[in-house]
Order: structure tokens, then sequence, then C-alpha cells
């Protein structure tokens, strides 16, 4: 069995009974300690964020509560909006959606546990700059080890995760006609202009094109949809459907089995809106707040965002177009650019998703190489994050000769052991959480409608 096959075995294993078990149990359980707050309160968790983004931060921290989220968010909203959901699909059939739903409904309760916890047992490094993740509040652990264990995983994740960002890009670059090497240098000099300009730099940057991106490509997979209305139905029968039945091979999908469609759309789901990373605290942390929770409400908003709304029109736009039917798994990348094509005349279409997935992966790349750096740190000190950092941006370059199978695996097989890592400590911590959910929803200061004592 060669290397390739066994990080295949490797990651199908842990996105199996393990992950199951950790990642929609451990959220199912803690979106039962925290009374399922973000269904109760969903319409005012989108007033509190979506509604007061430009509102003025009080409180402490480097930058504001709304740079903090779009800068988690750039790193939900990346080539995984575009390209993962398709490859969800050609692996794990149109049933691998309605997992990935289900992930991002549970992943709320257990994003917010994350972000609050990184508000609480956040530090200031040497540069007076607020630093926080999983890694710091996990040393808090009743298990302390398991933050080293998590910002060693991590850090050693971010470098395929970069190299399969890239890919994705590339492969939708040639579908223009472009070099691919002229397109991997262009990407590169952007990168490495932002991520030298250190963390201010990062979050202006999200700060602009976070919103613009996420607006650009919904509007164009709405007009996707919208020209194929009729087939709408009948795709999101195929969700429910093959959720639960197996999908029989047709085209160039070569069917998927039940298990396969749970272990794509949850893989996918996580890896998408992080959560379970543990990975978007790290950003959070940095926010100017008074108490945790209200920092943590983002959690809510960033995967109503992520999965449910961007996500899902990338799936809606492959399943009515019937592209997943007709292209093989290793094409699964060009999916949408390839729908996309279909409607709207000419190149503007491959254009359109081209340019989507530039700004997608260019703010996913950005923000976990910082995200990155903050491992290096937090094991080895500053100099090691400006090492890492040059690191990564050589992982960049090595996008262009992995493929597809072996780029996911490997991202697959080292996302494994940071999830396992991350929930086995929030999990063991999650009453500290519903303590900070109730000390906002408690309190008339935060929560208008609280009863006072």
């Amino acid at each position: 069995m060669g290397f390739i096959d066994i990080l295949v075995t490797a990651a199908n294993w842990f996105w199996g009974p393990p992950i199951l078990i950790l990642l929609v149990g451990g959220g199912l359980y803690l979106t039962a300690r925290l009374g399922f707050f973000q269904f109760r309160y969903f319409g005012y968790i989108l007033g509190q964020t979506f509604g007061n983004m430009f509102k003025k931060s009080e409180g402490q921290g480097s930058v504001s509560a709304f740079q903090a989220a779009v800068t988690a968010l750039a790193s939900s909203i990346g080539g995984a909006n575009i390209v993962g959901v398709p490859v969800a699909i050609a692996l794990g059939g149109p049933g691998a959606v309605f997992w990935m739903w289900m992930t991002a409904l549970v992943g709320m309760g257990t994003k917010f546990v994350e972000i609050v916890l990184g508000i609480k047992y956040r530090e200031k490094n040497e540069k007076g700059e607020y630093v926080g993740g999983a890694m710091y509040y996990l040393k808090h652990s009743p298990i302390p080890i398991l933050g080293t264990i998590f910002a060693f995983f991590l850090m050693v994740e971010i470098a395929p995760s970069i190299s399969t960002q890239t890919l994705t890009f590339i492969q939708n670059v040639e579908l223009l006609g472009i070099n691919k090497y002229i397109g991997l240098g262009v990407f590169f000099i952007i990168v490495a202009l932002v991520v030298f300009g250190g963390l201010k730099g990062i979050a202006k940057f999200c700060e602009v094109c976070v919103p613009f991106m996420a607006a650009f490509y919904v509007l164009g997979g709405l007009v996707v949809i919208f020209m194929n209305i009729s087939h709408v139905p009948t795709a999101i029968g195929l969700i429910f459907k093959h959720a639960f039945t197996p999908a029989a091979a047709v085209g160039g999908f070569s069917g998927a089995a039940i298990a396969q469609a749970m272990r794509n759309g949850i893989a996918r789901g996580c890896y998408s809106n992080e959560a379970g990373m543990g990975t978007a605290t790290i950003a959070h942390s940095t926010a100017t707040v008074e108490i945790p929770a209200q920092q943590g409400l983002w959690a809510v908003f960033e995967i109503f965002v992520d999965t449910i709304i961007v996500c899902t029109i990338t799936a809606i736009v492959v399943l009515v177009s019937g592209v997943w039917t007709e292209l093989p798994s290793d094409l699964a990348a060009t999916m949408p650019a390839v729908a996309f094509g279909r409607i709207f005349p000419g190149n503007i279409g491959s254009i359109i998703v081209s340019v989507c997935l530039l700004l997608f992966v260019l703010s996913t790349v950005i923000v976990i190489i910082f995200f990155g750096e903050k491992q290096a740190e937090f094991l080895f000190g500053p100099t090691a994050a400006i090492i890492c950092r040059c690191v990564y941006m050589g992982f960049i370059v090595l996008g262009i000769v992995f493929d597809l199978k072996t780029a996911y695996s490997l991202l697959d097989f080292m996302l494994g052991l940071v999830v396992i890592t991350n929930m086995i400590g929030i999990i063991m911590m999650g009453g500290e959480a519903v303590e900070m959910k109730n000390e906002y929803f408690n309190n008339p200061k935060y929560y208008p409608k609280a009863k006072v004592k």
C-alpha cells in the first residue's frame, strides 16, 4: 500500500465514526447545554451582528469586533465554498449537502464555545497585541497538553491547506486560457504583499474584500439558479433522498454510498465553516469587546452566511446545471465555472467564477497563514512565526504540483487530528461557555429582553 493510499484510508477512518461522534455528537451536546440558543435567538443574533456590523466596538482588543469577524469569515468563505462543495458532491453524491447542513446547524453552538473561550483566555504578545485561539484555551483544559498538541497539528495542517487552495485557483485560471505559472506568480505576489503587512493590514484587507466577494458570488449564483429554476425542486429532492439512500452511478458520477455522503459532507462542511477546528477563534480573540459572548454571537452569523447561504448556492448551481453527472471527480473543482459558463455568454461565466475564486482563495490563504504563524509563535516564539510565514509561502508554489486527490487526502488527515484534539477540549470546557452565554442573555445591558432578577 502506497503513502497516498495510507492517507486516504486514515482520512476515511477519521471522517467516519470518530469525527461523526465528536463533531456532530459533540456539537449536539454543546448545543443542548447552551439551550439551543442559535435557534431561540437567531433573529436577535443577526440583528446584533449583521445589523450592527459598522457599530464602534467598546472594550479591549487589537481590532474592531467586525474586523475580527470578517478576518475569521475570510478563512471560512474561501475556495471551499466554490470547490469544496462540488468535491463533496462528486465523491459523496447530492446527499453530502444534507450532512453539510447538519454540521453547520450544530456547528453554530460549537463555534460559539470556541470563540468565547478564545476571548476569555487570550493573552498579549511582546508587541502588545491580543493573541488567542484553541491552543491558549486548551492549555487551561483538564488536559493542558492538548494546547501544544493542537498548535503542532494545526501548524502542519495549514501547509496542505494552502496548497489545496492554490490548486483549485490554478485549475480555474487555466479554464480562462491563462498560463498557470503566470496566475501562480500574480497570486504569490498579492499574498506576500498582504501577509507581510501584519495583523492590521490583514484585517483591513478582509474588511473590504470579504463582503464584496461574497455578494458578487451569491448574485452570480442566484442568476444561474433562476435560469434553471424548474430543476430546483428536483435538486433539493436529491439532497434529502441521497442523505439516507445510496446514489447510483450516472454519467461522470461513479455513485456513492450513504457513508460516503456523510463522510464528505461533514468533512467539507467542517473545513468550510471551521466549526470544531478551533481556528476561527484565532482571529476573534483579537476583537475589541466588553464580554466574550458579544463576539461569540458572530459564530452563528458566520456559519449561516458561509454554509447555509454560500455553500448551498454552490450546491444548487452544480445540481440544477447537471454538471455533477457529466464531469469526473478529478475535475470537480471546475464544475461551478462550467455551470456559470452555460448561462452567461462567452467567457463571462468562467470569468465570474475565477474572479470570485481568486478573492475567496486569496482571503483564505492570507488568513490561514496568519493562523499558522500564531501556532509557531505559541510553540517557539515570535521569530519562529516569521520563519513559518516564509515556509507557508513555499507551499503556495507547491500547490501547482499536487493533484486533487493527494492534496485533499493529506488535508483531511491533518484536519482530522486538529478536530479531534480541539473537540475533546471544548467538550470538557463547555460549562464555562454556558456561564458566559448566560452572563450575556441574563443582562439587560446586552440583551434587552432579559428578565431582571
